[in-house]
């Protein structure tokens, strides 16, 4: 536990689970005030929950689905308002629709695209909105390796992540240099989205192939996201870094 982020109030999107909850867990460790948002899984959120506040008495969970308008940009006015402010927003949350190109039907499309980059789009403008009346702020989205290596049966997945990293180096540009925008883009992680257990043997033999061989864990991503956040990573913005055992190397 440190106080490198004392005093500093963060919001994570998909909050209660995998790579979410690591990052919630993590800020919280380094001093954070923190919320996270959940959709659904109140049992998974009220888990996280309790290990934030074993570092952070004050956190408390908001239940929204950022797709949709209304509820992601209440999920933000409740987190300014409960937190006092905002000084760090993580867009996390993120869905997974593993089918065919031919058998992807617009609906599924639209959904996947809906959580992973309008959900982003709807919570970043929102927290950006008032990082810009209050002397500044960070945002750190969560992208993926997908989104430059591409996979079969992933359309809508990659093309989301994809956006995000785009996304990210626009929002760096404008509204630099009191805002500072970054991503994060994960390789494979051990969640249960993207885990061992939910891979097909052809899918775990491609990751066997990466240079390090192995998949990673929810914490290597955390701590990065909790580096970007923290007073040394201020000379860096619009960038994509990536967490992926050498899967990208750019």
């Amino acid at each position: 536990m440190s106080d490198t982020l004392a005093g500093v109030r963060a919001l994570v999107t998909g909050g209660s689970r995998g790579i979410g909850r690591a990052i919630a867990i993590s800020l919280a460790a380094a001093g954070a005030r923190v919320a996270f948002g959940y959709h659904g899984d109140g049992q998974a959120a009220h888990s996280t929950l309790a290990t934030v506040r074993a570092h952070d008495a004050s956190a408390f969970a908001i239940e929204a689905d950022v797709s949709v308008e209304a509820e992601a940009v209440a999920m933000v006015d409740r987190a300014i308002d409960g937190l006092g402010g905002l000084d760090v927003v993580v867009n996390n949350a993120g869905i997974l629709h593993e089918v065919g190109l031919l058998d992807t039907l617009v609906a599924d499309f639209d959904a996947v695209v809906g959580v992973n980059l309008r959900g982003t789009f709807i919570v970043g403008r929102e927290a950006i909105r008032h990082m810009t009346r209050h002397a500044g702020g960070r945002v750190i989205n969560i992208a993926s390796d997908l989104g430059y290596l591409g996979r079969e049966r992933n359309t809508a997945y990659c093309a989301s992540k994809a956006g995000i990293a785009a996304m990210t180096r626009c929002w760096a540009r404008e509204f630099a240099p009191d805002i500072l925008v970054n991503a994060v883009a994960p390789g494979p992680v051990d969640t249960d989205m993207l885990g061992a257990e939910v891979m097909s043997e052809e899918q775990r033999h491609k990751e066997a192939e990466i240079p390090l061989g192995r998949i990673g864990h929810p914490e290597e991503v955390a701590a990065l996201v909790t580096f970007l956040a923290g007073p040394q990573a201020t000379f860096i913005t619009g960038q994509t870094y990536g967490v992926n055992g050498g899967s990208v190397m750019t």
